[in-house]
């Protein structure tokens, strides 16, 4: 069985993305263990990016820090690519694994310093919408694992 968290900074405010998040961690159920971590995002100005993601960063970073056993990557543009069968047989070497989706600033430079990046899609996605990506391909890769009827 797969051994999940996934780290976020802010919650799903848009309530359609909440419900498709919910339908994927439900249909997850029997092939996973997925928790759910989300870390309060930070307001932010424009003149007070920097320090906003610097601070997001931080507080990622002291959750990771109390984490021993588990691997860590970020879901990052610029992070390692690869088809959903490949991620399946990735995603089943890596348990436990900590996926971390930042917020709508992104990952301070430190954090990717640090740890290994993946990525959904070369694309650029909306923080929420990311996350919805990343439950559905989890389940995706459960489902090519377990030999059932949903990748074809």
């Amino acid at each position: 069985m797969l051994d999940i968290t996934i780290l976020t900074i802010g919650k799903i405010k848009d309530k359609s993305y909440a419900h498709l998040a919910a339908e994927y961690l439900k249909r997850l159920r029997p092939y996973a263990r997925i928790k759910m971590v989300e870390l309060e995002a930070v307001a932010f100005s424009e003149k007070m990016r920097d320090k906003a993601k610097d601070y997001e960063g931080e507080k990622i970073e002291n959750y990771l820090s109390k984490q021993t056993e588990a691997i860590m990557y970020l879901l990052a543009e610029r992070g390692l690519e690869m088809p959903s069968p490949e991620f399946a047989y990735w995603l089943e070497k890596k348990t436990p694994l900590i996926l971390v989706v930042g917020g709508a600033l992104g990952f301070s430079e430190a954090l990717y310093q640090k740890y290994p990046s993946l990525s959904l899609s070369a694309l650029t996605f909306p923080h929420e919408l990311a996350r919805v990506v990343l439950l559905e391909q989890i389940y995706r890769a459960a489902t090519i694992l377990g030999q059932k009827n949903y990748h074809y």
